[in-house]
């Protein structure tokens, strides 16, 4: 039974949402079901002029990603894209699976966000069908379900809770960002619940992992933590998706280079930037 939930305010397009994902798999893999997780989308952009607008050009997103991928250690593509992208159409894709699927929804947003920074445009209609496939839904199946209304409903609703931050991410302004009617969270947000008394930590942006470590300890101080994986394989077995160095290193809680040592012994890489995604030979 879950103790903790998390809400996840999140977009396929963030890169620092992206690089936060070894310390969501941290999370998971200390507290496993104990934490319940509800994701919900910010919208990011509904077309590539939003971007543009504020000078926010291909180039400029380039540099930005090699800036992000040395620094935190993800696989991205840095070269330079054809055009800018809008993350809306992803974000519909993923709370239509979050409806209609929830158990491919967590699968989907990682396919999706793996094809965006492997430098495909994820806002074409044959890229949303191919993470689809990625994750095991069918394109067909999940075009209905970003066509029911339902699903729009949905999408606003979260899009509106990603520009209504709480007043203690309010204090955390420099952790927000601005849009026409005021303050929204940036990717990746978490906002934390004790589930049984609705005690309430605001986490907004992107956070070292000892922060999210604080705040568990705060809400949870007497909840069990498993200890490290094993090893890589262990690890790779738990997660039954292919994994980044960085996400193994920090779920291992061992140096970059040591996990990257390891997994080479055991496992198979898909190269994509100056890193790649990790699975167990057969």
């Amino acid at each position: 039974m879950s103790r903790i939930r998390i809400t996840e305010f999140t977009d396929p397009v963030c890169p620092w949402a992206f690089s936060a994902e070894p310390f969501r798999r941290r999370l998971d893999w200390l507290y496993g079901d104990a934490i319940e997780w509800q994701v919900r989308v910010v919208g990011l952009s509904d077309s590539p002029q939003h971007y543009l607008d504020m000078g926010f050009t291909p180039d400029v997103q380039a540099r930005a990603f090699r800036t992000i991928a040395r620094d935190h250690g993800m696989p991205i593509d840095t070269a330079e894209r054809p055009r800018m992208e809008a993350s809306v159409p992803a974000c519909r894709a993923v709370v239509a699976a979050r409806l209609n699927a929830p158990g491919r929804m967590r699968p989907l947003l990682r396919r999706l966000r793996i094809r965006h920074f492997r430098g495909e445009l994820i806002d074409e209609p044959q890229v949303i069908d191919a993470a689809a496939a990625d994750a095991g839904i069918d394109p067909a199946e999940l075009a209905r379900w970003t066509a029911d209304p339902a699903t729009e409903t949905a999408l606003a609703e979260d899009m509106a809770a990603a520009r209504a931050p709480t007043a203690a991410a309010l204090a955390q302004d420099e952790r927000l960002a601005g849009w026409s009617g005021g303050r929204r969270y940036t990717c990746p947000s978490y906002e934390f619940e004790r589930v049984s008394d609705g005690a309430h930590l605001s986490a907004p942006g992107f956070q070292p992992f000892r922060v999210y470590d604080v705040v568990m300890a705060n809400l949870a101080p007497d909840l069990p933590r498993a200890g490290p994986p094993t090893d890589a394989a262990e690890l790779l077995r738990w997660a039954g998706e292919p994994l980044a160095t960085k996400e193994v290193a920090v779920v291992r809680d061992i140096p970059v280079e040591e996990a990257r040592q390891e997994l080479g012994r055991l496992a198979d890489e898909d190269h994509v930037g100056a890193d790649g995604f990790w699975s167990l030979r057969a």
